[in-house]
């Protein structure tokens, strides 16, 4: 497996575009559109239908857009050609979301002259305020004429909210000696929880695969990564990762389990788990990356419920920020975790580039230098090593510091 750079457009037969439409203006006065802002909607396709899967959010707020999604992909047996998804307004909350989430499939149908149930729409920012449909219907002639297969960057751009770096990742593997590649690209720095989905995420592929498969290695790979995921304890209402299969790398498709579809599912991990780590460290207001592995579990479930609580710790997350090694606050986040296993043989040791300090010993404190603590705490990326001692399972969760910023960010977002 070997990482390739192309994001959504990694994979043969997928192309994208981007642009400014004007969904929130700027807040200054005098706004001149002439002048280049950041992207804020984007549209990819591929050349030739897609198979399709999708998982959602579990708040029971859901966007306007993922009860058209969903709607859509039932409505076409699982098939899709597009995606066109918009940022600073979630639409979320509003009487006519559905109405404004169906209206944008249906211009890109129109542009594309494709059925509106075989596009995927997605929204994401300020939930509660009525989304603007004229800068979009002006927007989307603009997006299908602009289609290109290197323009991953123009469309990964436009889904930034809060985030300060575009998240794009593609690897190429094989299947029977045939090579295909898969990519995906992502958004999210508040607002992330685990609770699938977790934030927008798009994955592309151009391995032949059907919706049945495409739809058990998500849910499976999910359930690993983006759901051990944590930044702030808020599960978004407008969560989604989308799927795209095109087939047209050409390999034999994929219709049961087996070799081939391991295959598949460790490419889908690879850059599922590399933009989660990417996500993680985004977090708003992060100053360092978190990453708890969990060893020595008995059963994965444990293994994942135990990392997932130590990333979620407000108390543990503050201390990563103020590089102090409050072990204490590890253990006291694992204690209150919803499985069984007994605390009395977990070890847990702190790590960086910079090396590893161990702070406890079957379930109690033992005798470090605060000063190589401080040295390692210093890094911007920072790993829990827990063991359980308890059976072979493990599982890695990931999260950030929290920091001051991410309450400035916060206190003033919508305004």
């Amino acid at each position: 497996m070997k990482y390739v750079d192309g994001g959504i457009c990694a994979a043969k037969g997928f192309k994208a575009s981007g642009t400014y439409c004007g969904i929130k203006k700027p807040i200054v006065e005098n706004f001149d559109p002439s002048i280049k802002h950041k992207n804020d909607i984007c549209l990819f396709t591929s050349d030739v239908l897609c198979n399709a899967a999708a998982v959602y959010t579990q708040n029971k707020v859901k966007g306007a857009p993922i009860l058209v999604t969903k709607a859509n992909l039932e409505k076409s047996g699982n098939k899709a050609i597009a995606v066109i998804a918009n940022s600073k307004n979630a639409n979320t909350c509003n009487a006519d979301g559905v109405e404004k989430a169906d209206k944008m499939c249906e211009l890109v149908a129109k542009e594309l002259n494709i059925p509106k149930e075989q596009v995927i729409v997605a929204s994401t920012g300020v939930i509660g305020q009525v989304l603007p449909i004229e800068p979009i219907e002006k927007a989307v002639p603009i997006l299908a004429k602009e289609l290109d297969y290197g323009k991953n960057e123009e469309a990964s751009t436009a889904i930034m909210t809060t985030d300060t770096i575009k998240k794009e990742y593609a690897v190429e593997f094989e299947i029977d000696g045939v090579k295909c590649t898969l990519g995906g690209m992502a958004k999210g720095s508040g607002m992330i929880h685990p609770n699938m989905a977790t934030t927008l995420n798009f994955i592309t592929s151009d391995c032949a695969i059907s919706s049945e498969m495409l739809q058990k290695a998500l849910s499976e790979i999910v359930k690993v990564t983006y759901n051990c995921l944590s930044v702030d304890g808020d599960t978004s209402t407008n969560d989604m990762v989308s799927l795209m299969a095109n087939g047209l790398a050409g390999n034999k498709e994929i219709t049961c389990e087996g070799k081939e579809f391991d295959t598949f599912k460790d490419a889908l991990y690879e850059v599922m788990a590399n933009l989660t780590r990417m996500l993680a460290k985004d977090g708003e207001g992060a100053s360092k990356l978190l990453e708890c592995i969990c060893s020595g579990a008995p059963d994965k479930d444990t293994a994942i419920i135990v990392a997932k609580s130590v990333v979620c710790s407000s108390l543990f997350k503050a201390a990563m920020f103020g590089e102090d090694a409050n072990w204490g606050r590890v253990l006291c986040a694992i204690g209150y975790a919803d499985a069984e296993f007994d605390i009395n043989k977990v070890d847990v040791d702190l790590r960086s580039e910079y090396g590893t300090v161990e702070v406890c010993k079957n379930g109690s404190g033992i005798e470090f230098s605060e000063e190589k603590a401080a040295k390692v705490l210093s890094s911007d990326e920072i790993y829990i090593d827990i063991n359980l001692n308890q059976g072979n399972e493990n599982a890695t969760a990931w999260g950030c510091d929290l920091t001051y910023d991410y309450v400035k960010i916060n206190g003033d977002y919508r305004t």
